[in-house]
This record gives structure tokens, C-alpha cells and sequence, in this order.
């Protein structure tokens, strides 16, 4: 075995590389004084801070320099007391590299002719440990001996020994640099290579002995196997370095310059191909963890994945009153929407549903109720969702919006996502459009006191409350009780509404009446809501309004300025009071309370409560205006809607 020589580049600027030259300091040769931004950490300092944290920290490490550049900064070679001689510096340098090749293979041979095969050897005799774990642990590294020792290093001797008469290398490198693409599947590996190496260790006592007592042999130098492992995933950033100076200390006229430069460049081709390795092997070490917290669901674990997001939201229930705990991984293919375990136990989470980002829309919903609050409607599920700031709102929103427009690059024909605001024209056509292809947004049980399709009140006993799986309305069991096959989900009969009945089967029920007369009272909440003057939720006050409850939802529409419809919920069809207010007076409520106003006119009386002053104030001056005969529409008319 040759005897490996002073290593120049391991002092001064230049970058410190682990390895055989590491390992042994010639003498003559002075130890760095000062430690290089490769020895952070040293690769003892590393296995002893354990395996895991060891190999993802220092490979990490190896991508930014590959990525930044930094290490292929040009410096000035030490030399050693008494080795200067007369020739060139290039061939100084190609002997360099001839002495560091040599020393290389060396150490390759170490690991694949006795590492590799003196375990494989008692895996077979002992059977202590699989066999499939020893080459696991080894990668391809029989392929990169084999590549250096009958390839690369002969053609770098013979080249240095015709130095006379063939003074280049630039076109032997430019032949074999393709080759050394093979050492992306050693770093991607490394890792978990680390962690093998590790568990079986403290696992197997004759998988500990094998290492151990090569180890200890004198071929080893007394350096660890995880230190000789690491040789490789530095061996091209060497070369790039060493093939750097080489191309600044040949002449200008060189007949190799052209060559040399052209092999560099294809040297960094590689080391920018190892550089991806690393990234991939990091997105998918990340990935199996997510997929560990999630169980390991064989139906979402897929390698070609990557993770965009994941945090915690609150579910807004269309059942409860208060918002609930979910955790949400958005991948680029799919969102993943969780429960997290009481007791984690293995996994974390539990999916509930996954949502394809395929067809999948979002959009900021405007709640007084519940800021911060988010739709994510996709063709499995609609959900409507609560972030803890408007911030992370916005963060949600930009991420699954990439993602959809990702998804759209790739497939010319899917439809473009119409964001237009809740009750647009445009959105109920598209709704209309979609019905039965997507799942609703379900409108929450307590937005409504009554059937949206035909008006009656819920109760208890006799008319319970359902959801149209087709379009989310809320209705009772007699304008529900039809099915529909949805394509959302999988053709299967779902309960829907007898609008969405018609319109998914075309069918027509011959039982089926003509719409009776609209009541006065007959004005959807949730048009004049959106098309309101003013809207809110207002207390009521006093014997005047009976049973109808505590709060009222008021509003004064746009197209009926002059009166006040109150409805026992936002989202009910059909106003259970309306007061014209042309001719009431509006005055202060005789308690001492600032919120309350009153509406009084000969005899009749209407106390309401505000939940604030300033509330109380846009309240009072809009029925002010409507008493007075007010009408919106001129040019100095100021808009009073929430």
C-alpha cells in the first residue's frame, strides 16, 4: 500500500476534509493551528453527539458548501520542509491528486474487501444478523472501488508517468468524471447507513466484535468505521478543489487548459448531483418522520410527495358551538386533515380526511364570529377552518393556493379556481355547476331556526334538523328525504334536498306542488345580510317580542331600506318579524344601559340592545334615516353595512 504524503491543503484557507489525510500527519508537517469551516464539527466530535444528529448536521453542512461555492475559493499550498523540487506546479498538483487517489483506494479497499465482506461473512456463518443489513449499510461502495481502483487511479499514474511526452489530464477526467454521478447513491444512503450501522451494533454482539476488531487493525489507523464511511461523501469535493488549482497554475497556452477547465466543470456537475442526493435524502428522512406521526397509512405513504405545510387549526363545527383542535399537513398532491391523539403512542395524529389539491379551492371567509377563519373546499370534503392570527391565515391560504396553481401548470384542461365572494352570481352559477362533483360547505346548524327549503320551524321531536349532501343547506326530513348518487362521493346515494333532487336526476316528482305565494316575511336572512345597509345580532327586550327568544338577527336590506326584518337566525329563510320604519321615532331606552335604543309609534314599542355603543350608533342612525324616508342610492349617501 502506498504510503500517503503530506496532505498541503490541510492548513490555511482552504477547506479541511476528513479522511486518510486527516488521519495521518506526516512528520515535517505542522497541524493546523486553527480549525477550518469543514471541522465543525469534527467527525469524533460527531459520532460521539450520536449517529442521527451526527450524519443530517454534517451532510447538511457538505450541501451548503456545495451550494454556496465557498470551498472552491483559490489559495496558496503549504509545502513541506525540504519536498520542494523543480518541477511544474501543475505536476505538482497531479501528483498530488495521484498520491491522495492512492491513499483513497486504500481506504476503500478497507471497507468494501474487508468491512463489507468480513461482516457479510459472518451473517452467512452465524446468522446473528441479516445479510440484507450489511449491504444495506455498504450502499454501492463495491461499485466506487471497483470504479477508482481498475479505472481512475491506473489512468492517473500512467498519465503521470508519461508526464514527458502526454503532459495533461484534462481528457481522462472529462472521460471518467461521468461516472462519478454513481456517489449520489452512496450519500443518499448515508444516513441510513448511520443509523443501521448503529442499532446493530448495540443490537448483535458478533456484529460488534466483527467491527471492532478491524477497528483495531493497524489498517484502520485506530479510526472508526463511521470515519472511513464519510471518506467518499467528501472524495468529489477533493477533486473540484485540487482540479481548481490545477487549472490556475497551467500556462496561459497550455494544450491541456481548454480540457482541464472543461473537466472541472463537469467535476462540479457531479458534485452538484451529489448536492441533490443529500437534499433528497433530507426530504425524504423528513417525510418518513411525518409519515411515522401519522401512521404509516399505506393509501398516503408515497416517496414522491413533499410536505408544504403543516399546524394547527381550529374546525369550525356547523353542529357545535365552539371551534375544535385539528392539525392540517398540506402535501403537493394532497391535504391531510387530522385529529391529534390523547395518547401518542406511536403515531400523533389520526386523519380524518384527505382532501386531493386537485380541484381544490380556498378563500378567506368573513365571520365576526370566528376571525381569522379560512374555506378549504375540495371534492372529498369542505371544511371551514380558524388559524390562530390573520398572519397564519394568510400563510394557509398562500400555500394551498401554490399548490392548486402547481397542480394547474401540470394538467392544461383543470378548470381555474373561481375565487368570487360568498352569494356572487358568478359563485352560485359555479356552485350550481359543481353540485354533486364537490363537497358543500354545510351551513351551521345554528345559523338557522328553520327548514331553508320550506320554511318550517325546527323542533326537537317532529321536524329535526339534516344537511342536503349536495348543496349544505339545512332542511328537514320531509324536503330531505330523496336520494342522489354524488360523484364526490364515489357514486353513492347520499340524502339531498328535493332541489338538488331534481337537479342531479332530472327527475320531477309527480307529488310535487307548485311553490306557494311568497309571505311577506319571506325574505332569506342570508341575501339580506349580504346586500344589507346594516346587519348584526341584536337583543330584545321586553313582553313585546314573546317567545321569539333572547337575540335577533335585524337586518334593513338594500332593496327594502324602509324596513327592519328580525330573524331568529342568519341563515333562516323567512323573518319571524318585519316593522316599518317610516314614521317611528328612535330614542334611548329608559334603563341606564348606553347600549339600548327603543323604536316607538302610537303605542307600538320595540326595545333592542346593541352589543356596543358603536354598534348602538350605526343602528340608530340608519333607522333615523329609514323613519324619515331615506332611500340609498344618491350621490352623498354613505354606506352603513357591517
Amino acid at each position: 500500500m502506498p504510503e500517503p504524503t503530506c496532505d498541503p491543503r490541510m492548513t490555511g484557507a482552504g477547506p479541511r476534509v476528513h479522511g486518510l489525510e486527516a488521519g495521518h500527519q506526516q512528520p515535517g508537517c505542522r497541524a493546523p493551528t486553527s480549525a477550518g469551516p469543514w471541522e465543525k464539527p469534527t467527525v469524533e466530535e460527531a459520532l460521539e453527539s450520536g449517529s442521527r444528529t451526527v450524519s443530517r448536521r454534517y451532510l447538511s453542512s457538505l450541501k451548503n458548501k456545495l451550494s454556496s461555492g465557498a470551498w472552491r475559493k483559490s489559495y496558496q499550498p503549504r509545502t513541506c520542509p525540504g519536498s520542494e523540487t523543480q518541477e511544474p506546479e501543475e505536476k505538482k498538483i497531479v501528483r498530488e491528486l495521484l498520491e491522495t487517489e492512492q491513499a483513497y483506494v486504500a481506504r476503500l479497499h478497507l471497507l468494501d474487501q474487508v468491512f463489507f465482506q468480513e461482516l457479510l461473512k459472518e451473517a452467512r456463518s452465524s446468522k446473528a444478523f441479516p445479510e440484507d443489513v450489511v449491504r444495506l449499510i455498504f450502499s454501492n461502495i463495491s461499485s466506487i472501488y471497483q470504479f477508482h481502483s481498475q479505472f481512475f487511479l491506473p489512468e492517473l499514474q500512467r498519465r503521470l508517468d508519461d508526464w514527458t511526452t502526454t503532459p495533461r489530464i484534462g481528457d481522462v477526467i472529462q472521460k471518467l468524471a461521468p461516472f462519478l454521478k454513481m456517489y449520489s447513491e452512496y450519500v443518499k444512503n448515508f444516513e441510513r447507513a448511520i443509523e443501521l450501522l448503529a442499532t446493530w451494533t448495540d443490537k448483535s454482539p458478533p456484529f460488534q466484535e466483527v467491527i471492532t476488531r478491524i477497528q483495531s487493525s493497524e489498517a484502520s489507523a485506530s479510526l472508526t468505521l463511521q470515519h472511513h464511511m464519510l471518506e467518499p461523501v467528501q472524495r468529489i469535493p477533493r477533486y473540484e478543489l485540487l482540479l481548481k488549482e490545477y487549472v490556475q497554475k497551467l500556462p496561459g497556452q497550455a494544450p491541456d487548459l481548454a480540457d482541464a477547465q472543461k473537466a472541472l466543470d463537469m467535476i462540479f456537475s457531479a458534485a452538484q448531483h451529489s448536492n441533490a442526493a443529500i437534499t433528497e435524502m433530507e426530504r425524504l428522512q423528513e417525510l418518513w418522520d411525518v409519515y411515522q406521526r401519522l401512521g404509516l397509512e399505506d393509501d398516503i405513504v408515497d416517496p414522491s410527495n413533499t410536505l408544504l405545510r403543516e399546524g394547527p387549526v381550529l374546525k369550525i363545527s356547523f353542529r357545535r358551538s365552539g371551534p375544535m383542535e385539528r392539525y392540517l399537513f398540506l402535501f403537493n398532491n394532497m391535504l391531510l386533515y387530522c385529529v391529534p391523539r390523547v395518547i401518542q403512542v406511536g403515531a400523533h395524529f389520526q386523519v380524518r380526511t384527505r382532501i386531493d389539491v386537485a380541484g381544490m379551492k380556498v378563500r378567506e371567509l368573513t365571520d365576526a364570529e370566528f376571525p381569522h377563519s379560512f374555506l378549504v373546499s375540495g371534492k372529498q370534503r369542505t371544511l371551514e377552518l380558524r388559524a390562530r392570527s390573520q398572519e397564519e391565515m394568510i400563510s394557509w391560504l398562500q400555500a394551498c393556493q401554490a399548490a392548486i396553481d402547481q397542480i394547474e401548470k401540470r394538467n392544461e384542461t383543470f378548470k381555474a379556481a373561481v375565487q368570487s365572494p360568498e352569494g356572487d352570481p358568478q359563485e352560485q352559477e359555479l356552485q350550481s355547476m359543481e353540485l354533486g362533483l364537490r363537497a358543500p360547505q354545510w351551513v351551521r346548524d345554528k345559523m338557522v331556526t328553520m327548514c331553508m327549503r320550506c320554511q318550517e320551524p325546527f323542533n326537537a321531536l317532529t321536524r329535526r334538523r339534516h344537511h342536503c349532501r349536495a348543496c349544505g343547506y339545512v332542511v328537514c326530513a320531509r324536503c330531505s328525504d330523496y336520494r342522489a348518487e354524488l360523484k364526490y362521493d364515489a357514486n353513492r346515494p347520499n340524502r339531498v334536498c328535493l332541489d338538488c333532487y331534481t337537479f342531479l336526476t332530472g327527475n320531477v316528482l309527480p307529488e310535487e306542488k307548485e311553490d306557494k305565494r311568497r309571505g311577506i316575511l319571506e325574505k332569506g336572512a342570508v341575501a339580506g345580510s349580504e346586500q344589507s345597509l346594516i346587519c348584526s345580532f341584536l337583543q330584545l327586550l321586553g313582553d313585546k317580542w314573546g317567545k321569539s327568544g333572547p337575540r335577533g338577527w335585524c337586518v334593513i336590506p338594500r332593496d327594502d331600506p324602509l324596513v327592519l326584518y328580525v330573524y331568529a337566525a342568519p341563515q333562516d329563510m323567512r323573518a319571524h318579524t318585519s316593522i316599518p320604519l317610516l314614521g317611528y321615532q328612535v330614542t334611548a331606552g329608559p334603563q341606564a344601559d348606553p347600549r339600548v335604543f327603543q323604536l316607538q309609534q302610537s303605542g307600538q314599542l320595540y326595545t333592542f340592545k346593541a352589543e356596543s355603543e358603536e354598534l348602538k350608533g350605526r343602528w340608530v342612525k340608519a333607522m333615523e334615516r329609514a323613519a324619515s324616508g331615506w332611500i340609498p342610492g344618491g350621490p352623498n349617501n354613505k354606506d352603513l353595512s357591517d
